[in-house]
């Protein structure tokens, strides 16, 4: 924080760069232009010349003669505190800054599915605790391209399936994997051994509307055979959309290896789709506007770790131990 005598000073100081002002500076401490060039390597000609200016800057002579001393003017006097106090705020402006997550306090935004919340978020809480006791989480349900909460600030870190962001985010990808169509066990297509077009229209669908984007590809693609199928039920929730699944004959498309950690006792099984191939790929993604902050950085790769090394989310990868 500024103090009032410094922001009077700074009219005086608007003429003069951070270099003079260090000079300045030199100058007044030493009170002798041949210790002050000494100390700067310089050359008391070009001194004396610099301190002609800053006698005109601040209407002051600031050094006046005394025998073979000089001595500080009042108004010199009066600018050494704020001089060297506006001189160390610029100064910490250029060091690093740095994050200690023992002592961070502040709460920090995550936006992803319920999937992550339940599969992913209980061991990172519990090792947040351990780390950061006194940071905070905020989870949102995030919807498919809703980019401005990153940009906007409502969320600072989203996990999704992502195919194309947009320029001014950055990521990090965790992990693969591919569509398949999710049914219940005795449905009528759980004997085919894969899931055809004709199949696939003519029974009615759920899609999961939180998260990331897990089907709009299907809808592309049926629109460039311009065909369409019927969405019985749009649901935000993962699991909810696993239980109508199983009570119904409709259709779910859905990530396989998000499926096959999800399933549990339902009685639900997949089958591969035989047409419109695709490969899904998880996100951590953020703003370019933190992508430097220390704090987020921290954040950020906590998270991803998390992540990582869950097999919920990537196939083979074993739990890490903290």
């Amino acid at each position: 924080m500024i103090s009032e005598s410094e922001k009077r000073m700074n009219s005086l100081f608007s003429s003069l760069s951070i270099t003079q002002l260090k000079t300045l500076l030199v100058i007044l401490e030493q009170r002798n232009l041949t210790h002050a060039a000494a100390t700067m390597g310089s050359s008391q000609s070009v001194l004396s010349r610099q301190l002609a200016h800053y006698r005109a800057a601040f209407d002051d002579p600031l050094l006046v003669r005394q025998g073979k001393q000089f001595l500080l003017t009042d108004k010199a006097s009066a600018l050494l505190a704020p001089l060297n106090q506006i001189l160390q705020n610029l100064d910490s402006l250029a060091q690093p800054l740095t994050f200690d997550p023992g002592s961070c306090t502040r709460r920090f935004s995550i936006a992803a599915s319920d999937y992550v919340a339940t599969h992913i978020l209980p061991d990172l809480i519990r090792h947040l605790g351990q780390v950061a006791p006194g940071v905070c989480i905020d989870y949102l349900t995030w919807q498919p391209n809703r980019y401005d909460w990153l940009s906007s600030g409502k969320v600072d870190l989203a996990t999704t399936l992502v195919e194309d962001a947009p320029p001014e985010f950055h990521g990090r990808t965790i992990g693969d994997d591919i569509p398949v169509c999710c049914l219940r066990r005795d449905h009528p297509l759980a004997s085919a051994e894969k899931i055809t077009l004709s199949d696939y229209l003519n029974w009615s669908h759920i899609k999961i509307s939180g998260g990331g984007d897990k089907d709009s590809f299907i809808d592309n693609y049926l629109k460039q055979q311009q065909v369409s199928r019927v969405i019985r039920l749009s649901v935000p929730f993962f699991s909810a959309a696993l239980d109508v699944a199983a009570q119904s004959d409709n259709l779910l498309t859905i990530p396989r290896y998000l499926l096959e950690h999800s399933v549990g006792t339902r009685p639900l099984t997949w089958r591969p789709l035989d047409f419109a191939a695709w490969c899904f790929r998880y996100w951590v993604v953020w703003h370019r506007r933190t992508h430097n902050s220390p704090e987020h950085q921290w954040f950020r790769q906590f998270v991803y770790r998390h992540c990582q090394a869950s097999a919920s989310l990537n196939p083979g990868r074993q739990s890490m131990s903290y």
